[in-house]
Protein backbone atom coordinates (compact mmCIF):
# COMPACT_ATOMS: atom_id res chain seq x y z
CA UNK A 1 0.00 0.00 0.00
CA UNK A 2 1.34 3.60 -1.07
CA UNK A 3 1.93 6.49 1.33
CA UNK A 4 -0.93 8.36 -0.28
CA UNK A 5 -3.34 5.51 0.32
CA UNK A 6 -2.44 5.04 4.15
CA UNK A 7 -2.79 8.74 4.67
CA UNK A 8 -6.09 8.65 2.55
CA UNK A 9 -7.13 5.86 4.55
CA UNK A 10 -6.24 7.67 7.99
CA UNK A 11 -7.87 10.93 7.02
CA UNK A 12 -11.12 8.74 6.17
CA UNK A 13 -14.41 10.23 7.82
CA UNK A 14 -12.53 13.30 9.24
CA UNK A 15 -13.59 15.65 6.09
CA UNK A 16 -13.14 15.93 2.53
CA UNK A 17 -10.41 14.46 1.07
CA UNK A 18 -8.79 15.03 -2.68
CA UNK A 19 -6.26 13.25 -3.75
CA UNK A 20 -4.23 13.89 -6.70
CA UNK A 21 -0.67 13.77 -8.02
CA UNK A 22 0.46 17.03 -8.51
CA UNK A 23 -0.67 20.92 -8.53
CA UNK A 24 -1.80 20.72 -12.15
CA UNK A 25 -3.87 17.86 -11.83
CA UNK A 26 -5.31 19.44 -8.60
CA UNK A 27 -5.89 23.05 -10.22
CA UNK A 28 -7.99 20.82 -13.42
CA UNK A 29 -10.01 19.57 -10.86
CA UNK A 30 -10.35 22.93 -9.17
CA UNK A 31 -10.39 24.95 -11.43
CA UNK A 32 -12.95 24.55 -15.07
CA UNK A 33 -11.15 24.84 -18.31
CA UNK A 34 -11.86 28.04 -20.01
CA UNK A 35 -13.78 28.20 -23.25
CA UNK A 36 -11.30 27.75 -26.25
CA UNK A 37 -11.76 31.18 -27.44
CA UNK A 38 -11.26 32.60 -24.08
CA UNK A 39 -8.74 35.43 -24.48
CA UNK A 40 -7.02 35.04 -20.99
CA UNK A 41 -4.85 32.14 -20.34
CA UNK A 42 -3.47 31.14 -17.20
CA UNK A 43 1.04 31.21 -17.21
CA UNK A 44 2.24 27.56 -17.54
CA UNK A 45 3.25 25.90 -14.08
CA UNK A 46 6.67 26.93 -14.66
CA UNK A 47 6.73 30.81 -15.42
CA UNK A 48 7.96 31.65 -18.84
CA UNK A 49 11.09 32.64 -18.95
CA UNK A 50 12.33 36.03 -18.22
CA UNK A 51 12.85 38.47 -20.89
CA UNK A 52 16.20 40.06 -21.01
CA UNK A 53 15.68 42.95 -23.11
CA UNK A 54 13.43 46.07 -22.46
CA UNK A 55 9.39 45.19 -22.61
CA UNK A 56 6.73 47.16 -23.03
CA UNK A 57 3.06 47.81 -23.15
CA UNK A 58 1.88 50.79 -25.38
CA UNK A 59 3.73 54.16 -23.91
CA UNK A 60 5.21 51.86 -20.76
CA UNK A 61 8.37 50.57 -21.20
CA UNK A 62 10.60 48.45 -18.35
CA UNK A 63 13.95 48.17 -18.97
CA UNK A 64 14.93 45.82 -15.63
CA UNK A 65 18.74 45.62 -16.68
CA UNK A 66 18.91 49.33 -16.63
CA UNK A 67 16.85 49.60 -13.72
CA UNK A 68 14.10 52.01 -15.50
CA UNK A 69 10.57 52.36 -15.83
CA UNK A 70 9.15 54.44 -18.39
CA UNK A 71 5.83 56.50 -18.66
CA UNK A 72 5.64 58.46 -22.71
CA UNK A 73 9.56 58.97 -21.88
CA UNK A 74 9.03 60.01 -18.62
CA UNK A 75 11.02 57.96 -16.39
CA UNK A 76 8.73 56.33 -13.66
CA UNK A 77 9.56 55.80 -9.56
CA UNK A 78 9.43 51.55 -9.00
CA UNK A 79 11.19 49.61 -6.19
CA UNK A 80 13.13 46.91 -7.70
CA UNK A 81 10.12 44.06 -6.42
CA UNK A 82 7.62 46.46 -8.36
CA UNK A 83 9.67 46.96 -11.72
CA UNK A 84 9.97 43.09 -11.36
CA UNK A 85 6.48 42.34 -10.83
CA UNK A 86 5.18 45.07 -13.79
CA UNK A 87 7.72 43.31 -16.03
CA UNK A 88 6.26 39.97 -15.52
CA UNK A 89 2.85 40.89 -15.67
CA UNK A 90 3.23 43.32 -19.43
CA UNK A 91 6.21 41.16 -20.83
CA UNK A 92 4.91 38.38 -23.41
CA UNK A 93 2.45 36.48 -23.32
CA UNK A 94 0.11 38.56 -21.52
CA UNK A 95 -1.57 35.70 -19.22
CA UNK A 96 -3.04 34.87 -15.55
CA UNK A 97 0.12 35.18 -13.32
CA UNK A 98 -0.49 32.84 -10.42
CA UNK A 99 0.59 33.67 -6.93
CA UNK A 100 2.93 30.56 -6.93
CA UNK A 101 4.70 32.10 -10.43
CA UNK A 102 4.45 35.66 -9.36
CA UNK A 103 6.70 34.54 -5.83
CA UNK A 104 9.10 32.06 -8.18
CA UNK A 105 9.37 35.11 -10.24
CA UNK A 106 10.17 38.21 -8.45
CA UNK A 107 11.15 37.14 -4.81
CA UNK A 108 12.76 33.87 -6.16
CA UNK A 109 11.22 31.69 -3.73
CA UNK A 110 8.80 29.59 -2.96
CA UNK A 111 5.16 30.27 -2.56
CA UNK A 112 4.35 28.87 1.19
CA UNK A 113 0.43 30.00 1.21
CA UNK A 114 1.06 33.40 2.63
CA UNK A 115 0.15 35.87 -0.29
CA UNK A 116 0.45 39.55 1.97
CA UNK A 117 3.48 40.38 0.65
CA UNK A 118 2.58 40.33 -2.93
CA UNK A 119 -0.76 42.00 -2.29
CA UNK A 120 1.51 44.77 -0.54
CA UNK A 121 3.08 44.84 -3.58
CA UNK A 122 0.57 45.01 -6.42
CA UNK A 123 -1.79 47.30 -4.14
CA UNK A 124 1.78 49.95 -4.48
CA UNK A 125 2.00 48.95 -7.63
CA UNK A 126 -1.35 50.15 -8.71
CA UNK A 127 -1.43 53.00 -6.60
CA UNK A 128 2.11 54.57 -8.70
CA UNK A 129 -0.24 53.27 -11.74
CA UNK A 130 -3.61 54.91 -11.41
CA UNK A 131 -2.10 57.74 -12.58
CA UNK A 132 -0.87 57.16 -15.89
CA UNK A 133 -4.33 58.21 -18.60
CA UNK A 134 -4.64 55.23 -20.09
CA UNK A 135 -1.94 53.30 -18.63
CA UNK A 136 -2.13 49.58 -17.63
CA UNK A 137 -4.37 48.01 -14.51
CA UNK A 138 -3.64 44.98 -12.56
CA UNK A 139 -6.75 43.17 -12.30
CA UNK A 140 -6.75 40.22 -9.48
CA UNK A 141 -8.32 36.91 -10.98
CA UNK A 142 -9.57 35.77 -7.77
CA UNK A 143 -8.31 32.44 -6.18
CA UNK A 144 -5.84 32.37 -9.23
CA UNK A 145 -3.44 35.75 -9.10
CA UNK A 146 -3.00 38.57 -11.24
CA UNK A 147 -2.81 39.73 -15.21
CA UNK A 148 -3.38 43.02 -16.74
CA UNK A 149 -5.06 43.81 -19.80
CA UNK A 150 -3.74 44.24 -23.40
CA UNK A 151 -2.22 47.59 -24.29
CA UNK A 152 -4.91 49.66 -26.42
CA UNK A 153 -4.78 49.59 -29.92
CA UNK A 154 -4.23 52.84 -31.68
CA UNK A 155 -6.02 53.40 -35.19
Amino acid sequence: MSMRERVVRQLDGVGPVVSCADLSELRAMLLPSPPRDAALTVAPVSPPAAQHGPVSWGELVVDRAGHLVTWCGDPLPLTRTERELLARLIGPPLVVWSYEQLFAAVWDSAYLGDTAILHSAVKRLRQKLRGLPGGPRVHTVRGVGYRIDPPPRHA
